[in-house]
């Protein structure tokens, strides 16, 4: 005998970061790491969010520092990384997000938004 059990769409999923899940809100996106398929691998950044114009799209920066040994100083650098926006987090510009590795939802999409800082 079979049940047809059916998964409520505000059932959170454990991904296995210790980090805060996201509000009660429903998420319908097949993208989601909380409400969705996609699951997490791989390296974990933090960064502020540069642009939000495109949809379920984000392009977030982080900075860091290099020590060149010649010249005995630093330089720095940033990294450019567009990320998937899942509806249920709903970041805007100016943002500091948690973002990790998933595996590739578009030509340039790899990392997801997993926390709002």
């Amino acid at each position: 005998m079979v049940t047809d059990m059916k998964k409520d769409d505000n059932t959170v999923k454990n991904i296995g970061i210790p980090i805060k899940n996201p509000p009660k809100t429903t998420c319908n996106d097949p993208n989601c790491p909380f409400h969705g398929s996609v699951k997490i691998r791989g390296r974990i950044h933090e960064g502020v969010v540069k642009s939000s114009k495109a949809q379920n799209t984000v392009t977030v920066e982080w900075n860091y520092v290099i020590y060149l040994t010649k010249y005995e100083r630093y330089e720095k650098h940033k990294t450019l990384v567009v990320a998937h926006n899942p509806p249920c987090m709903n970041v805007v510009e100016g943002d500091k997000v948690v973002l990790g590795e998933c595996r590739r939802l578009s030509k340039t999409k790899s990392f997801v938004i997993i926390d709002k800082l």
